[in-house]
């Protein structure tokens, strides 16, 4: 379970102060995959940060239960210095997790060949793309944190990677973040709408589609 409690986050802009939320309320069941929608700019990646913890709300509190992920498929904190199964180990380092059935699954998963030992610093962002959604995929927590995460490579990658997900969706729960309706409707059960600062949970995902389409004046076959 996830639990913002009276959340509010802004930040300082040439133009003033922006607030992304408001004393914002919401609870992210255990267990249930939960598409998060709002319009760009609303603050999805800013909620995304700080649940993973990477940013503070400016008062309120998050409540989680359990172990939560880093944002699935997020490249960004690798050492370009060492290669992609140096990096495999050093995360299953620091999560305890088998280091050999970490490293033996990535490479299997990632689909880098060869350059899977060689350093990071060399990979296209394609390739880094898909190391990082092979760690990530590769550790067994309770929710995960995903944005875009299976726009990533081929049309069989693609494949993979929801198939993947889906498998650890049997287990743990998850947040997702997508512009896509259909990867939405396909990958959740439940939505949260953000809208001026406030989050709203729906328990069944049609319905927080509907209220989002509302919310930017679209239909759905827009």
């Amino acid at each position: 379970m996830i639990q913002f409690d009276n959340v509010t986050k802004t930040f300082r802009t040439p133009g003033g102060r922006k607030t992304i939320f408001r004393n914002a309320n919401v609870t992210f069941p255990t267990g249930r995959s939960v598409g998060l929608l709002g319009r760009n700019g609303a603050g999805k990646t800013t909620l995304m940060s700080m649940i993973g913890g990477s940013i503070r709300p400016d008062s309120g509190i998050i409540h989680k239960t359990g172990t939560v992920s880093w944002t699935v498929g997020f490249a960004g904190s690798f050492n370009r210095l060492m290669t992609g199964a140096q990096n495999t180990k050093f995360v299953a380092r620091i999560y305890g997790v088998d280091t050999d059935e970490l490293v033996d699954f990535v490479q299997d998963f990632a689909e880098l060949g060869p350059h899977f030992h060689a350093p990071v610093q060399s990979y296209s962002s394609g390739m880094r793309s898909r190391l990082a959604f092979g760690i990530s995929i590769g550790i067994p927590f309770d929710t995960y944190l995903v944005d875009e995460v299976t726009s990533v490579g081929d049309a069989a990658f693609k494949r993979k990677s929801r198939a993947a997900f889906m498998d650890r969706m049997t287990t743990a729960g998850a947040i997702v973040v997508t512009h896509s309706m259909t990867q939405i409707k396909r990958l959740c059960d439940a939505g949260v709408v953000l809208e001026d600062g406030q989050l709203t949970y729906f328990d069944n995902i049609d319905d927080a589609i509907a209220q989002h389409h509302i919310n930017m004046g679209s239909t759905e076959d827009e």
